[in-house]
């Protein structure tokens, strides 16, 4: 299933955002201009909070040098229809998949040690937790965006750019528990855009 959905949906999303990688570094959204703010969380906490409710992870794994994790971050994340369904249905992280934090998942710790504090803020060794749950078919990608269930579970590793039009149906189908169900090629032709 994770191969398919991944096919079917990365492809034109990889393409597009080989495009358009010249996002602005840093956006600090605000409701007040329209814009949404989504709710990050540290892993750790979005663990213990799924526990507790069964809300599902989403885990946008980024670098800081990658083209594409900025405009995620500026013209998805940032979209309102987009931020409010996702903080209403999962608890989301922002994952640097080159940092240099230690990091507790699923009661294991990961840390980075090929990172280079002289290369900060350029391409750096990868992230223990990157490469547990971001891959696709063994190769990593940026950006990543993981859905993971409240167990930990990575339910699907989606690589690429996506716009808010296009993450939708996966948020759906992860955020209402559809994929319990129902496997995503089977569902998506019948899946209405909520958007307005």
């Amino acid at each position: 299933m994770r191969l398919t959905l991944l096919t079917a949906l990365l492809l034109p999303a990889a393409m597009v955002a080989q495009q358009l990688s010249t996002a602005p570094a840093t956006v600090k959204p605000t409701n007040a201009s329209g814009q949404g703010a989504i709710n990050w969380l540290s892993l750790e906490q979005a663990q213990q909070l799924s526990k507790r409710d069964g809300k599902p992870i989403m885990v946008d794994v980024y670098t800081s040098w990658c083209g594409p994790c900025k405009m995620l971050t500026s013209k998805t994340f940032t979209d309102k229809q987009l931020s409010d369904y996702v903080n209403k249905n999962y608890h989301a992280v922002k994952f640097d998949a080159e940092g240099p934090d230690a990091v507790k998942f699923n009661g294991q710790s990961y840390t980075n040690p090929e990172y280079r504090p002289e290369m900060k803020g350029m391409r750096n060794g990868t992230h223990q937790l990157t490469m547990q749950i971001a891959p696709v078919n063994g190769r990593v990608a940026y950006p990543t965006v993981v859905y993971l269930d409240a167990d930990g579970k990575v339910l699907a590793p989606v690589q690429g750019y996506l716009t808010p039009e296009q993450m939708e149906p996966i948020l759906i189908y992860f955020g209402e528990g559809v994929h319990k169900g129902q496997e995503y090629q089977s569902w998506y032709p019948t899946f209405k855009s909520r958007r307005n």
